[in-house]
């Protein structure tokens, strides 16, 4: 089994909470190796009052958490009772497992949010082969040359009219070839 993102829905302006007491249960359940990354979904919004710019975290999806796991009963069962969860989305119930996002969906949300469903040094490593997904070079393959872990940025070599030329690319510009 692979890991996936699953869509968790919560009590609304719980889910900061209901974060913090999943990682917890992983973390004394021991679970890391099967549930990955908790997100709370949320976007950088710019509010202008009384001539005053001011930065405000505004939820992109109240009520809802997504969770990068590997569905098995034991996962499931630690997410499903963890205190805040009314349930999964994309699930019938009744003991029903539930089906994951897609690769695109997954990808719309956290580029949104500047992150990425791939991590640098766990699933992409130098000399792994990559697809850019978007910007000039949307489409192209190539090998990766090195990382910026800090910035999130690829150093990829390119095929270009023939000739092969390195150039940086965003993490979030990608997926593994």
């Amino acid at each position: 089994m692979e890991k996936e993102w699953y869509v968790v829905n919560t009590y609304s302006g719980h889910e900061n909470k209901v974060k913090e007491k999943l990682e917890m249960r992983v973390s004394s359940m021991e679970m890391e190796d099967h549930i990955f990354r908790i997100i709370v979904p949320e976007q950088t919004e710019v509010e202008i009052k009384d001539g005053v710019r001011k930065e405000k975290q505004k939820k992109m999806f109240p009520g809802y958490i997504l969770v990068e796991m590997i569905m098995n009963d034991e996962a499931w069962f630690i997410v499903r009772n963890t205190p805040g969860v009314t349930g999964f989305i994309g699930s019938s119930g009744k003991g029903a497992k539930p089906f994951p996002l897609t690769p695109q969906e997954v990808d719309k949300i956290l580029n949104s949010m500047g992150l990425t469903r791939l991590e640098l040094g766990n699933e992409l490593k130098e000399d792994d082969m990559i697809k850019v997904i978007q910007g000039p070079f949307a489409n192209m393959f190539g090998k990766i040359k090195s990382f910026d872990l800090q910035n999130q940025i690829l150093e990829v070599k390119l095929d270009l009219f023939g000739q092969e030329t390195v150039v940086e690319i965003p993490l979030v510009d990608v997926e593994k070839a």
